[in-house]
């Protein structure tokens, strides 16, 4: 099957690499102060992934990316007026992303005036009076985009949908919109609420779990320790990934001796390598085995007391899988009939099964109906609402699900704004606002004129890079709150302002006082964060403080909410937060004890909040993807060296690339059927809407990935995504499953 026999993800290497990396940035002593407080009660949540902390932490409760995240931010150098003196933004243009963000933190306000090419220090009075002004000029609010990053807390992000909708717009896309959206919509659909219904209690006593499109090995690595947990107390894992990710196959726990030493884990059961947009196919398959087992012996393998109760759509189902042939799922799954009966074996058998996936099922045109048949498969065993089974989407930023628990959505409930302007009485606007894809498509079309960004690096996360770049250069203001600097600061409106935040590492002090803020994990859990360090700077501000300082700038005395007030004191927007949004009752006390508390899920107690207040199963039709000849399908990746838009460095260990990240995986067969060689130059090319899409110089390497399919880092593929091409549904962007051809670079192939 693979050449990765006795190697494990993590163990020693992990150790070796966090150490040497940590310390190069932060320093001996420094690192050793950080380390231990990273997810700790009384610490600070890990900027990186949303994996929730067990109950009974260790002293060493993080990751080798959790720690390069922490480094990362925590890292000396400066980047203030005298760098920006020293380069113009055509000349920062021209340097890797890489290189930008290892400048170091961004440490004072800057403007870039408009017909300037260049950055100049600027005080925060005047930098929020010229983004205030610009903000009163509009002929609309709607004229403006705020932009959120999924690591902004709940307190931040509470205020800055309120700012916006004080000020009297919904456009408030946020990075969720580019990844998990699908799965909100997908489950909101069929369960009535758009979160995962597990805790991390329920992978101890699952029977099975099937992680789908997710490689948690790179994206969430102390899922690892969780899934070793349950396979070593006899737990069935079934892997669905169109690549062998070493992170599924093998793990080395850093923390036990032995592991070490190097002894390890075999995790997954069965690893089937699915063709990219084959779930569905693959999915219909092991329901239809279900199915034919249940025929075989009525009553002993559906959940009928479940299914009568609380579910409709069982008959409309079955009868579209038993339509559906084998030869057309195994065909689009390319995944054979045998082994469809093995997944579904394993779930027949197991009591309690939990499905995870992440970004490699969302971001597909089918994306939503991926989540929905996925929920299928659980819904017919009564696998949802009870412990050790469930849905657990696997989010990839730290507080992007509670962004927007806390109300960053373009499309709020009208009950989430009624209460909202009771407790502040404004008025929020009622019609809905911009996503993402809305967002760059309106900015191109001149009908935004100012975009704000609350963290994050748009510009290298957008879908059709050229395309997000020259939508950002045609507003007539940019402003970006930002630790470091990146991408999105070198392609800015007429008009640019970069504000320097606070990060999660950094101690928070208003007013005199301590202050913390609050996160939610990937299953619920809210909890503190309180950063240790001191800023690297004294004109660094919290984010809380630089929305309630643009609020008082561009609304003015006039606002009837108290901005400078709950900037004083984080507790007095915890008030607000438990009095417009559901489950956070006794907010402020309840986050102070060990561990915060779980929001509540109706799902998870059974009780639906559709239309009909039952589960919904879904009748959802293959993906139906033919290729042309030389036609191949990509998917971006991330590496084992970066967190989303943010490089570490130039390896992935678990893949074997080194020194680079210009690489297009391919599949042995395919190289040769191409007249290619490892090693070969490409430049991969894409055509959508008529228009031809071409990254340039990408070196083959040769992967075990199903035939017609490809692999690319991300964010270099980005310029191949159109921004037309998205999800049905939540509008995700296709960054998964991109139809291309290659074609040898004109250098190689005149040798």
């Amino acid at each position: 099957m693979s050449d990765d026999s006795g190697r494990a993800a993590a163990g020693l290497g992990a150790v070796l690499r966090t150490l040497a990396r940590t310390t190069s940035a932060t320093g001996a002593l420094r690192t050793a102060r950080l380390l231990a407080r990273i997810n700790q009660d009384g610490g600070f949540d890990c900027p990186g992934c949303a994996w929730p902390e067990p109950g009974d932490r260790s002293f060493a409760e993080f990751c080798e990316n959790g720690a390069k995240a922490v480094a990362h931010e925590a890292g000396a150098g400066s980047v203030d007026a005298e760098f920006f003196a020293s380069h113009t933004v055509t000349g920062l243009r021209s340097h890797e992303d890489r290189w930008l963000e290892a400048q170091g933190r961004l440490v004072e306000p800057v403007w870039m005036a408009p017909g300037s090419d260049r950055y100049v220090a600027i005080s925060w009075e005047d930098a929020l009076a010229r983004i205030g002004g610009k903000l009163r000029s509009l002929a609309s609010p709607d004229e403006a985009v705020f932009y959120t990053s999924g690591r902004t807390s709940n307190e931040a992000a509470f205020l800055y949908q309120l700012f916006a909708r004080a000020l009297g717009t919904n456009n408030l896309p946020d990075c969720s919109n580019m990844c998990h959206e699908s799965s909100g919509t997908g489950l909101g659909e069929v369960l009535g609420v758009g979160k995962g219904t597990v805790s991390l209690d329920d992978f101890d006593e699952a029977d099975a779990i099937f992680i789908l499109g997710q490689n948690p090995g790179t994206n969430h690595p102390r899922m690892l320790t969780t899934l070793q947990r349950a396979k070593e107390r006899g737990a069935k894992i079934v892997s669905i990934n169109p690549l062998r990710e070493l992170g599924l196959v093998r793990f080395s726990n850093p923390q036990r001796p032995l592991d070490l030493l190097g002894r390890s884990t075999e995790l997954t059961d069965l690893y089937l390598q699915v063709r990219i947009g084959g779930d569905i196919a693959l999915l219909k398959g092991i329901i239809k085995h279900v199915f034919e087992a249940e025929d075989a012996a009525p009553g002993t393998v559906l959940d009928h007391a479940f299914l009568d109760a609380h579910t409709s759509g069982l008959e409309a189902l079955r009868e579209h899988v038993a339509a559906a042939s084998w030869e057309e799922l195994e065909a689009e799954s390319g995944i054979r009939r045998a082994e469809m009966k093995q997944a579904a074996a394993i779930y027949i058998h197991a009591g309690s099964v939990i499905a995870c996936w992440a970004m490699g099922l969302t971001q597909h045109r089918h994306g939503v109906a991926n989540v929905r048949e996925i929920t299928n498969l659980l819904l017919l065993r009564g696998n949802i609402g009870r412990p050790g089974a469930g849905v657990c989407p696997v989010r990839g930023h730290s507080n992007v699900q509670g962004d927007r628990t806390m109300g960053i959505w373009p499309y709020p409930m009208p009950e989430f704004l009624d209460r909202l302007d009771a407790e502040f009485g404004i008025a929020s606007p009622r019609q809905q606002g911009l996503d993402t894809v809305a967002a760059l498509g309106a900015m191109r079309e001149g009908r935004v004129k100012v975009f704000f960004a609350m963290g994050g690096n748009f510009a290298a996360a957008a879908p059709d890079s050229a395309r997000a770049a020259e939508a950002l250069g045609l507003c007539e203001m940019t402003v970006h709150v930002s630790t470091r600097l990146n991408r999105s600061h070198v392609v800015p409106g007429a008009e640019s302002i970069i504000l320097p935040a606070l990060g999660r590492t950094d101690r928070d002090v208003q007013d005199g006082k301590r202050q913390f803020v609050t996160v939610e994990d990937s299953m619920s859990m809210v909890h503190r964060s309180e950063g240790t360090l001191a800023p690297a700077s004294l004109q660094q501000r919290s984010e809380v403080a630089i929305v309630a300082g643009l609020a008082r700038a561009t609304l003015g005395p006039k606002s009837a909410v108290a901005w400078e007030e709950m900037a004083a004191d984080y507790d007095r927007i915890r008030d607000s937060i438990e009095h417009v949004i559901a489950g956070f009752d006794d907010f402020n006390h309840r986050v102070r004890r060990p561990g915060g508390f779980r929001l509540p899920n109706t799902a998870r107690d059974r009780r639906f909040a559709t239309g009909d207040g039952r589960a919904h199963l879904t009748v959802n039709a293959l993906a139906g993807i033919r290729l042309g000849d030389g036609e191949f399908l990509l998917m971006t990746i991330r590496s084992h060296d970066q967190f989303n838009t943010t490089v570490y460095g130039l390896d992935d260990v678990y893949r074997g690339i080194t020194g680079e990240r210009d690489v297009v995986f391919m599949n042995r067969e395919d190289i040769e059927a191409a007249g290619l060689a490892a090693g070969d130059r490409i430049d991969v090319v894409s055509v959508f809407g008529g228009i031809e899409r071409r990254i340039r110089r990408f070196r083959v390497a040769r992967h075990e990935i199903p035939r017609r399919c490809l692999a690319a880092y991300f964010p270099e593929a980005n310029p191949l995504v159109a921004l037309e091409d998205f999800a049905q549904g939540s509008r995700t962007p296709a960054y998964k499953s991109i139809r291309v051809t290659v074609e040898k670079s004109a250098a190689d192939a005149a040798d």
